[in-house]
């Protein structure tokens, strides 16, 4: 093996973490907001864990260039829809947690 793909497993076995905190955030906090924000924040940063790590193996620049669109895209379409579910529990009258 060679020192990239030493890199690449470590950034996929990171970027696996991070999705795993994500989705433990979902399951365990208390209200819509926190869990909003474990996964859009977790989940944004395991992706780009992911995507560093697909880039070392890239062949070109071009695939390094998509691999960047799809995070970007990934990165508003997460922060648009967080913010869209936030909007609507506040509508509805869902407060924030307190002890």
């Amino acid at each position: 093996m060679t020192p990239s793909d030493y890199l690449t497993a470590s950034l996929l076995i990171i970027g696996a973490v991070f999705f795993l905190a994500g989705t433990l955030g979902l399951l365990r906090f208390p209200d819509v907001y926190t869990r909003l924000h474990a996964l859009t924040k977790a989940d944004n940063v395991g992706l780009g864990l992911m995507i560093a790590g697909l880039a070392v193996q890239a062949e070109s620049f071009a695939v390094v260039g998509k691999l960047l669109l799809i995070w970007v895209l990934v990165l508003l379409a997460g922060a648009s829809v967080a913010q869209l579910i936030a909007r609507g529990a506040l509508h509805r009258g869902i407060r924030w947690w307190r002890r």
